[in-house]
């Protein structure tokens, strides 16, 4: 058997390779009608499997596809593990700090906007590779984690999950005063309050079962207040009829980690507080197969790798082992 320190080292060895992978995107053109007049870059891993996941993924404020794929490591994580990503880009003519407009209801609404240009990456995907409809899902940061729970909400037939990354409720608004509004002073409104609001957002006969959700939050977030964690929280375990008190509560690497399970056992929404983090997402650098992302201006290393653990969440990923504790393509193999 060959030793941890032997697989550690071959580990880092490969993710240098992978990066050298993930460095471009390619854009997407002719993605459909486009209303919301978005640009689409993918990501396809050297090595895609039949009927594959599909992550679509959100930047926030000021930044743009190609810088958020690299904080987030997706790509690196999708070349390990199989699966493919979207990114959506916003344009400066739609938004002069290029973010996504999410407390537009004319944007944030099935059928309409920057959601149906988001909607129709994905179609597009479908039609071009091999996607498992029943794994697709999507994640996003700031403005980019307010658009993943619109996308959660107007589209529960689509996506199967998602993450929300420093983000904030499904309709806490529905223009840009009622936007800065939610920003300095966040609503607290009863379960039933926020789960009507995403259940309200699309036709029932459209939708199967609701999607699962991690919400991700830094306790120090000066933009998004942290109390939107608990008010996310409370929106998708009253979706998913369930209560509010977790079946999981731990530290983990010193932060805080619920997991809230619904009637028949199954984990339906996680939420990890990052003590002491500011606003944007966790990052973990190194070679571990649960290490990733690299550190930004909103990107932290605060041990948790956020985009491995919720992918872990969606179960789209391996697990390190004691023979193989990293999760490379080859040699780890």
């Amino acid at each position: 058997m060959k030793s941890s320190f032997f697989w550690t080292v071959s580990c880092a060895l490969a993710l240098v390779v992978s990066s050298a992978f993930s460095a471009g995107l390619q854009s997407v053109q002719g993605f459909g009608t486009n209303p919301g007049n978005l640009r689409m870059y993918k990501y396809v891993p050297a090595k895609v499997p039949e009927n594959a996941p599909l992550v679509v993924v959100l930047h926030g404020c000021t930044q743009t596809a190609e810088s958020y794929a690299k904080d987030t490591g997706f790509n690196d994580l999708a070349e390990r593990e199989g699966f493919l990503v979207v990114y959506a880009e916003q344009d400066s003519k739609n938004n002069e700090y290029e973010c996504f407009n999410w407390f537009s209801s004319d944007d944030a609404d099935r059928g309409g906007g920057e959601a149906a240009s988001i909607a129709q990456m994905v179609e597009k995907m479908k039609a071009d590779h091999s996607v498992d409809a029943t794994k697709v899902f999507v994640t996003g940061v700031s403005a980019g984690g307010c658009m993943t729970a619109n996308m959660l909400a107007a589209y529960p037939d689509v996506f199967a999950g998602g993450a929300i990354m420093a983000g904030i409720p499904r309709q806490c608004a529905t223009n840009a005063m009622e936007g800065m509004m939610c920003m300095f002073m966040p609503k607290d409104r009863s379960p039933q309050e926020w789960g009507n609001d995403v259940r309200d957002a699309s036709p029932r006969s459209e939708q199967g079962s609701y999607p699962i959700v991690s919400v991700f939050h830094g306790t120090a977030d000066d933009k998004v207040p942290v109390a939107y964690a608990g008010e996310l929280m409370e929106q998708w375990t009253n979706v998913h009829q369930t209560d509010a008190t977790p079946d999981i509560d731990e530290k983990f690497r010193g932060h805080s980690h619920r997991v809230y399970n619904d009637a028949g056992g199954k984990p339906i929404a996680e939420v990890y507080l990052l003590n002491g983090m500011g606003h944007g997402i966790s990052v973990d650098p190194g070679p571990g197969g649960d290490e990733g992302g690299q550190e930004g201006e909103y990107a932290f290393n605060e041990g948790i790798w956020s985009s491995y653990y919720a992918a872990k969440f969606w179960r789209i990923v391996s697990e390190p082992t004691e023979e193989h504790p990293c999760m490379c393509p080859c040699p780890c193999e």
